[in-house]
């Protein structure tokens, strides 16, 4: 089913209380997968999402990536103390271009035991990456134990393209998911990025993809 595969998305810096009420009933009556919305909603999210089996997604790390290991696993804990079901972390972009693909490994180590079981995806925001870095940046989120890789922010140069779909999958073990953001906005996205390999789509058009 279509709407399982979309976490129904409102990351912008001004989004209102009145527009998270918005979006979760929009999750509710679509049965989406989840609301995926910035920490400061997540307690909200999830009070307007209780025994519906809509999950609350949020953000750690976002949008830039550039945030500490202290700070990303600290936020990663307030995140789920406040009900965060599912937690989608930005990489340190900077540590990729530099090819320090170890510290990409302690970084998303750390949010995933600071997660406590929940779900990681690993936004590696594809945009900034050559393919190798593509490439090492999944490998490194499989073996810090995530569960799976995101291609953006929705706030970086581009969104999510067919190429680094496929590119994901071919480079994470099977047990790992892809989840297309960025950029996505009809139907045929949707089915193209789902042909592509992807398992979850981050969208804020959430309603126009059914």
């Amino acid at each position: 089913m279509k709407n399982k595969l979309i976490d129904h998305t409102l990351l912008k810096a001004f989004a209102t209380e009145t527009d998270i009420k918005r979006i979760c009933e929009e999750a509710k009556a679509a049965d989406f997968k989840s609301v995926c919305v910035n920490p400061v909603h997540v307690s909200l999210a999830k009070k307007l999402l209780k025994n519906s089996g809509v999950l609350v997604c949020t953000v750690i790390g976002f949008p830039l990536g550039a945030n500490t290991v202290v700070v990303k696993s600290a936020e990663t804990a307030d995140a789920v103390a406040n009900g965060a079901d599912e937690i989608d972390m930005v990489i340190n972009i900077g540590k990729a271009k530099e090819q320090d693909f170890e510290y990409l490994k302690k970084e998303i180590a750390a949010v995933v035991a600071a997660a406590k079981g929940r779900l990681v995806k690993v936004i590696i925001e594809t945009c900034y990456l050559t393919d190798e870095e593509k490439i090492k940046a999944c490998q490194a989120a499989n073996l810090a134990g995530a569960n799976f890789v995101k291609t953006s922010t929705g706030f970086g140069t581009a969104g999510a393209t067919v190429h680094d779909v496929e590119l994901m999958k071919a480079h994470i073990p099977a047990s790992m998911g892809v989840k297309a953001s960025g950029g996505i906005k009809t139907k045929e996205d949707l089915e193209k990025m789902v042909a592509a390999g992807a398992t979850r789509i981050g969208a804020s058009a959430g309603k126009d993809l059914l």
